[in-house]
């Protein structure tokens, strides 16, 4: 070994041997968690074993780097401890406890991978960034979904025994006489490592695959965790490609006529269209609005699903204007509330909703309100999770949550009252605002349907088990709630003069080996309004974001506003688009065509089947689908972040 590294004595490299073995175990330990995720998900996503001849390499070395780091505290520490106490026997036992210690938070940490890939098909992401925001509401799911207990002890076992396992090594150095000149040369061979990583190697440096999860399997996990930590607030300019501004803005303008209205505000790169009144509108009804948490179209036999999850819906949906392909914006709750009340493409990372300097924009209350609504958002847990009280109320919204359940809950769990509470309170809220005669918009976000799907007693018979009924209770309890709270609503005088729209606030998870994998985005529609609405079925794409122009189409009422949605039921099928979120992925569909920009810059074109779920990688380059793609993101962005996107003085 001096050989190879002269002038570095014996004794100083023992120094290391603690940060060396603890290294090497880690890297051992990244090892076999990226062979159990292959094993148990990344088959299923079309990652054969062939493919390991190029994972396991690239992890081992992403590994290795994300090692660097984690162990640099231990590294700095050998190198500044005075001899005398690394040689103690004090020494010797903290080394011990630290390290056992360190394995714990590590076999943790890998077990926590796992059930979050089983989840989202992913390394840790923004979902798992976000949440360690709001600790309450996830240690109480955590504890309440998973083996926690379980898991801590066993890790807790393996560590200690590992630890003393490999106590000769992990104390090699406390035995020896490195003085701080002799332990130098080795502590600036790890910090030139350590420079050289940072200068050379990202998170996703290796990922060549054009599967995702194969990339996702490449890669390290606290990496990915610390990679999303940093860009959950970024400059789109600087990571995103981008266009003239000028050339956006005309390209858009182009694209935004084909639905129709005349050009109010354009200056300053503004996008606001007028609308006129529609004489055979429905006038001003009533609007409940409930977006149903985790709803896929998945579980829907209307939708095409086995799994018959939701037989109130499609039951309801058969009575109503029914929207058969209808595409979520992202797989958070945040982004599907984003896309539904300002109906703007989901501008990476972070949603609008969560986003600094988001009061006072053109949402669909504001635009209501100016026709005399009462608007109110209410929600079944604790609105502070993910910002949703400050931004409703900022908008103008009456915000109402879990705190303002005036009766005591059928159930509650860490994320909420049950659904038929939140529901009774909708009902009580409506009966209020009907009593002032003031027409209103009531936006509902509902919460059972999540881990840890737990329920009240009573239900069984429709197949909703208490607990440990997994997602197919969670999907069943959301269906049973929306068919309970439609009935109870016809018994109520408002209800002839209702509109009531149901659909999901995303998908149940992320599943597929894309970059952005649409069948996991589509979700069940409706506007329900049998005194008003004839039933009947509409097949042409529609979206989250086309939401809010489709309902005051629907309406008849005239409006001005800077949405980037269009009227599904007044504007030309062809070339509508659909826009979508993924972690820093974004992407535009149009016609089949899906163009997806990513960090550095980067433009993928794919073409997407949707009947077979496939997509084609190798299509040419296509400019012109590029630079709109480009337009409306950049253009999103550069709106919010001028507080250009909002309304008019009335």
């Amino acid at each position: 070994m001096t050989a190879r590294m002269p002038g570095i004595k014996p004794a100083a490299l023992q120094r290391y041997a603690p940060w060396l073995t603890l290294a090497l175990w880690y890297v051992a330990l990244c090892f076999a968690t990226r062979l159990v995720l292959w094993w148990k998900f990344g088959r299923a996503a079309q990652v054969g074993a062939g493919a390991l001849l190029w994972i396991m390499p690239a992890g081992l070395i992403a590994d290795a780097v994300q090692s660097l780091y984690l162990l640099a505290p231990l590294a700095l520490f050998l190198w500044l401890c005075p001899d005398r106490w690394q040689r103690s026997g004090i020494m010797r036992g903290v080394l011990l406890a630290g390290a056992a210690l360190w394995m714990f938070g590590m076999v943790f940490t890998a077990v926590t991978e796992y059930y979050f890939f089983e989840e989202f098909d992913s390394r840790f992401n923004l979902v798992s960034v976000d949440y360690l925001i709001y600790p309450t509401e996830v240690a109480g799911d955590m504890w309440a979904a998973y083996p926690v207990g379980r898991v801590a002890i066993g890790g807790a076992l393996l560590a200690c025994a590992t630890a003393w396992i490999m106590r000769a090594p992990l104390t090699r150095g406390t035995r020896v006489v490195a003085r701080f000149p002799a332990r130098t040369p080795p502590l600036l061979l790890w910090a030139a490592a350590v420079a050289l990583a940072i200068g050379a190697f990202s998170t996703n440096s290796l990922g060549w695959s054009t599967n995702r999860v194969a990339n996702e399997l490449a890669a390290n996990g606290p990496s990915s965790f610390f990679r999303a930590l940093r860009t959950s607030e970024i400059d789109y300019h600087a990571l995103y490609a981008t266009r003239d501004p000028a050339a956006n803005h005309a390209l858009l303008m182009s694209q935004l006529a084909r639905g129709g209205g005349t050009w109010a505000r354009t200056g300053g790169g503004r996008l606001e269209r007028s609308f006129s009144a529609r004489p055979a509108g429905l006038g001003k009804l009533n609007v409940i609005l409930v977006s149903s948490e985790s709803f896929g179209a998945e579980f829907s036999r209307l939708y095409g699903s086995e799994r018959d999850w939701t037989p109130e819906f499609d039951r309801y949906a058969q009575q109503s204007l029914w929207f058969r392909h209808t595409y979520a914006s992202g797989t958070r709750t945040v982004r599907g509330l984003e896309a539904i009340t300002i109906s703007m493409p989901p501008i990476p990372t972070e949603s609008v909703v969560r986003r600094p300097g988001n009061e006072n924009i053109a949402t669909l209350g504001a635009v209501l309100r100016r026709h005399g609504y009462h608007t109110s958002f209410l929600y079944g847990g604790y609105g502070y999770f993910d910002d949703m009280n400050a931004f409703y109320s900022n908008n103008g919204y009456e915000v109402r949550d879990r705190n303002d359940l005036k009766v005591t809950p059928r159930f509650a769990n860490i994320w909420g009252v049950a659904d038929e509470d939140l529901f009774d309170m909708t009902l009580a809220h409506a009966d209020e605002l009907a009593a002032s005669g003031q027409p209103f918009f009531i936006h509902v976000m509902t919460t059972s349907n999540h881990k840890p799907f737990t329920f009240r007693t009573g239900l069984e018979s429709f197949g909703i088990r208490p607990s440990g009924g997994g997602r197919e209770s969670g999907v069943r309890y959301a269906d049973y709630a929306q068919g309970y709270f439609l009935r109870e609503a016809a018994k109520h005088a408002w209800f002839g003069r209702t509109l009531f729209i149901i659909v999901a606030d995303h998908g149940a998870r992320v599943y597929g080996r894309q970059e952005i994998p649409l069948r996991t985005y589509e979700i069940p529609l409706l506007f329900y309004s049998p005194a008003n609405v004839a039933p009947r079925r509409v097949d042409s794409l529609m979206t989250q974001m086309d939401i809010a122009p489709t309902l005051m189409g629907l309406l008849g009422l005239p409006y001005v506003a800077p949405w980037f949605g269009q009227d599904a039921l007044n504007s030309p099928e062809q070339g509508r688009v659909a826009f979508f979120s993924h972690n820093h992925d974004v992407a535009m569909l149009r016609d089949g065509e899906l163009t997806i920009l990513g960090l550095q810059k980067q433009v993928l074109d794919k073409r997407y089947d949707a009947a077979g779920d496939s997509y084609d990688n190798n299509v040419p380059t296509d400019a012109a689908m590029n630079d709109l793609t480009i337009a409306y993101y950049q253009t999103a962005y550069e709106l919010f972040k001028s507080h250009q996107y909002d309304l008019p003085a009335p």
